[in-house]
């Protein structure tokens, strides 16, 4: 049988649909309960298999092509758990972005899990390797991209349970021309947790789920980031007012989305995020079978300024 020597994979970007922090952990990290929720909008991975060292390249100059990506370090892992010795080799990886970096929508985590995947056929892999476990180790998030679609987080966001398909909403993604690091929003949310009432993060608004269950749209990292960066909770504003079912920040941030019933509506809510001056994104959910899979990214995201 011909051996497999290049694979095309997606990796999907993600928002949180609600994030709960409780307690910190001894080993640094919060307890987080947090529904996942999987976009159509992805960045793409060339995985090709060839004689010399092991290298990353990537079409947006500010990604690390070295040991600082997370594609790196799923690499190295999944090569060790291999019972392979040294330095990663006989590999190269071509990364299309597409996601934008320090938003909170997962684009290095799901990176990572696309290579996971990719290499776990490129090696041949045998069933019996935990490639959860290899993502855990690479960080929080990984896990999850294994999965996809909609599912529940918690411990780190890594203890995870597939929930049903949510309806299809339209997404617009609002992007301030500033990240915020996952670091800083945890520790903001740390120094005043009574930020909430202060910015008024702590609303939660219901949105249709699963039948006779709504689903709370919030995120605890919310009021305090907005704290310290006012533009994020305009940006909310401006998605509610431009007709969107519930919006709230993702993650740690800085990317807001706003749900959309229809196409109309979200084209209208982008349109009013781009003439504040924001960066507008339009993208869709997506369920668990449109998740990672071989395939060439099929288009840019549809973008308004």
């Amino acid at each position: 049988m011909r051996q497999t020597r290049r694979i095309r994979v997606r990796a999907h970007a993600k928002i949180n649909l609600s994030l709960r922090v409780a307690k910190l952990r001894d080993d640094g990290y919060h307890e987080l309960e947090t529904v996942f929720q999987a976009l159509a909008l992805h960045d793409g991975l060339t995985v090709r298999l060839h004689d010399g060292p092991f290298t990353i390249t990537c079409d947006d100059p500010g990604v690390p092509t070295d040991s600082h990506n997370l594609v790196w370090r799923a690499a190295q892992c999944l090569w060790e758990r291999c019972g392979r010795g040294g330095a990663v080799r006989g590999v190269e990886i071509a990364l299309a972005k597409q996601i934008p970096m320090q938003a909170g929508l997962g684009g290095g985590s799901s990176d990572a899990a696309a290579a996971i995947v990719a290499l776990a056929r490129l090696w041949a892999v045998k069933p019996g390797i935990d490639l959860a476990a290899i993502g855990a180790e690479v960080g929080a998030d990984v896990p999850y991209f294994l999965i996809g679609g909609t599912a529940l987080g918690l411990s780190r966001g890594d203890d995870l349970y597939p929930l049903p398909d949510l309806p299809v909403y339209q997404v617009v993604l609002g992007l301030p021309a500033f990240g915020v690091s996952t670091a800083e929003a945890y520790g903001w949310f740390d120094r005043d947790a009574s930020a909430s009432r202060v910015a008024g993060g702590g609303r939660a608004v219901a949105i249709p789920a699963w039948p006779g269950r709504p689903l709370a749209v919030h995120n605890d990292l919310e009021a305090p980031v907005v704290v310290r960066h006012p533009q994020i909770g305009e940006l909310r504003d401006l998605l509610v007012k431009g007709g969107a079912c519930a919006a709230a920040m993702t993650g740690s941030g800085s990317a807001v989305f706003g749900l959309f019933a229809s196409e109309v509506r979200a084209r209208a809510g982008a349109q009013r995020v781009a003439a504040a001056g924001f960066v507008a994104l339009m993208t869709e959910t997506i369920g668990r079978r449109r998740g990672l899979r071989a395939a060439v990214p099929s288009s840019r995201p549809r973008l308004s300024r």
